[in-house]
């Protein structure tokens, strides 16, 4: 498949989908491993391509005020434009084509798999979609003609036109902001924070439903004054933007890092609070932290155990008791 988002320069090809702008030689591939220069034209090498495919809860993306309680049809494939030390999924993020555990499938068929699987949405998750782009748009529109949704579950690494021309075809992002510092992007990610930063916002303006994930890693990105500069930053986006902090465990390049203490997760939750984030949670751990309680009320809105919802008080995207919007898309 044709590649989007490029153009020739200097008997190479630029590729434009993210901000690395690579530039490629013939026969070689980008940074992301699936973006080829095949004699003056760029390829898509993952489109159709599935690495994995499972039935989620939309809690686990995570996604808590969108669809809660639901399960959607997830998806992933090859390939990655960052290099985080601590990739959870490296085994399919660094992987590259021609591996035998893979299949190919048509756009077309994704509502029908959708329909199957009892779900009404689909996730574009596990390694980074934006690595399939042009695929995850066109299945993306033959499951919106089915009245279907689509989420992206993102390291928000994309250009602003590729981003944009996802409006009307995926519903909601979630984000990984991995840090708040350039430093952190530089060592630990081999990118850069303010792509990322103007990624939710776009998403945002375009009217996407946006919610952040920021991973605290112990000795890396925990530090009080970040986390409040990310929290203050997020609130001046959307103060109602669901913000969601995950304990980090060790992983791939970072096996010698802790796991975060419960100590540090509970003032990341207090930081943001006090920054004016009406809807903050603490992931990977047991918590009181995993409830929606409404700002207005203090009413539980929704109750959850880990990925479980247990029970909902909602009269639509509303609190049930006092009526205030919670956004939520039910």
């Amino acid at each position: 498949m044709e590649a989007r988002y490029w153009k020739e320069e200097a008997g190479k090809v630029r590729c434009g989908l993210c901000p690395h702008h690579c530039l490629i030689s013939d026969g070689a591939v980008g940074i992301c491993g699936v973006r080829r220069n095949d004699s003056g034209k760029l390829t898509a090498l993952s489109y159709g391509l599935v690495s994995s495919v499972h039935v989620d809860p939309m809690e686990k993306k995570p996604f808590y005020h969108m669809h809660p309680g639901e399960g959607v049809l997830s998806f992933g494939s090859l390939g990655c434009n960052l290099g985080c030390m601590h990739c959870q999924n490296y085994s399919i993020s660094q992987a590259r084509p021609g591996r035998d555990d893979t299949n190919r499938i048509a756009p077309e068929e994704v509502p029908s798999m959708v329909r199957r699987s009892a779900c009404r949405g689909v996730a574009w998750t596990y390694n980074e979609p934006t690595m399939w782009h042009e695929f995850a748009a066109d299945a993306s529109k033959a499951c919106k003609k089915e009245g279907m949704f689509s989420v992206f579950v993102s390291n928000g690494y994309i250009e602003e036109t590729p981003l944009r021309d996802l409006k009307g075809l995926v519903d909601g992002m979630n984000i990984d902001v991995k840090g708040f510092t350039e430093d952190f992007y530089h060592k630990i990610c081999k990118a850069k924070l303010a792509p990322v930063l103007n990624a939710v916002q776009v998403a945002h303006d375009i009217g996407m439903h946006v919610e952040l994930t920021y991973l605290i890693i112990p000795g890396h990105n925990d530090d009080r004054g970040e986390i409040d500069r990310f929290c203050r930053w997020a609130a001046g986006v959307d103060a109602e933007m669901p913000v969601h902090f995950s304990r980090f465990h060790p992983d791939y390049k970072m096996m010698d890092v802790p796991m975060t203490p419960a100590k540090t997760m509970e003032m990341a939750h207090e930081v943001a609070k006090a920054a004016g984030l009406s809807f903050v949670y603490l992931g990977n751990m047991r918590s009181g932290a995993e409830d929606t309680i409404c700002p207005q009320c203090g009413n539980v809105a929704i109750k959850r155990a880990y990925f479980d919802v247990v029970k909902m008080s909602l009269n639509g995207g509303r609190c049930g008791k006092c009526g205030r919007d919670l956004n939520i898309i039910m």
